[in-house]
């Protein structure tokens, strides 16, 4: 009998986490058609597919070298990779191995699929990357952040007149704010940042997401702008794009 592996993998960003499971029901319902035998499922939940280094398709990759597989039964070559050099990276070692690869969306997955799959996907992606952007630029235009938290602030949670989260939106947390005046006026005083972080840690005063202080988070990069010394929110500066625009 005909050996398959199903392979399902959701976006954190694109979709829900129960979309494992309807992929893995399509996939299995393929699978009894054709009468195979689905002798593992591989997944991979809210990692994108512009990444190979992903646990679940790994572990495929590794059980295919092994012998152990005929057939990877996926919903769309898109689940297996949206990078096209990688699909054509994975679509060539399991091919190597024997192994075909069935989707519900392209049949019996050829060259021809992945080149043209392939590069519709990187088109996808520049393009959703154009979009993002865009709508990043726009939330910080409009005073909100544009991703990230910086010690001293909470994200605001709440949600729009149209009943969606409104996103970006912050507030001062005013305990971790007494934290950063406190960490200007030692640094003022002649503290180094490793001493001011040797002092907090000395009190059990919680660090950035609940870690022990360490000097890299109190004097951060000049350059990037990173630290709580090199942040210029702190002195009422929003700096977005920087990395990129440099």
């Amino acid at each position: 009998m005909i050996r398959a592996a199903i392979y399902a993998r959701f976006s954190s960003n694109l979709q829900r986490e129960a979309s494992i499971e309807d992929q893995v029901r399509l996939c299995s319902e393929r699978a009894r058609r054709e009468r195979w035998s689905v002798t593992q499922t591989f997944t991979d939940m809210a990692i994108s597919g512009t990444s190979a280094n992903r646990p679940g398709l790994q572990s495929l990759l590794e059980t295919a070298a092994r012998g152990d597989l005929d057939i990877v039964v996926c919903e769309a070559l898109d689940r297996l990779s949206r990078d096209q050099a990688d699909i054509a990276t994975i679509y060539k070692h399991l091919g190597f191995r024997g192994v075909k690869i069935v989707t519900l969306a392209e049949g019996e997955v050829s060259e021809l699929h992945v080149g043209l799959k392939g590069t519709m996907n990187q088109i996808f992606l520049k393009d959703l990357g154009a979009k993002t952007h865009r709508g990043l630029r726009g939330r910080v235009e409009a005073g909100r952040s544009g991703g990230g938290n910086a010690y001293g602030y909470d994200v605001v949670r709440r949600l729009g007149a149209d009943g969606d989260p409104v996103k970006g939106e912050r507030e001062i947390n005013p305990a971790e704010a007494e934290i950063v005046r406190r960490i200007f006026r030692d640094f003022a005083d002649g503290a180094s940042p490793i001493a001011i972080a040797h002092a907090l840690n000395a009190e059990s005063i919680p660090g950035p997401r609940g870690k022990l202080w360490r000097d890299t988070a109190i004097r951060g990069h000049r350059t990037r702008g990173t630290g709580i010394l090199n942040n210029e929110l702190y002195i009422g500066r929003r700096i977005w794009n920087r990395m990129r625009a440099t």
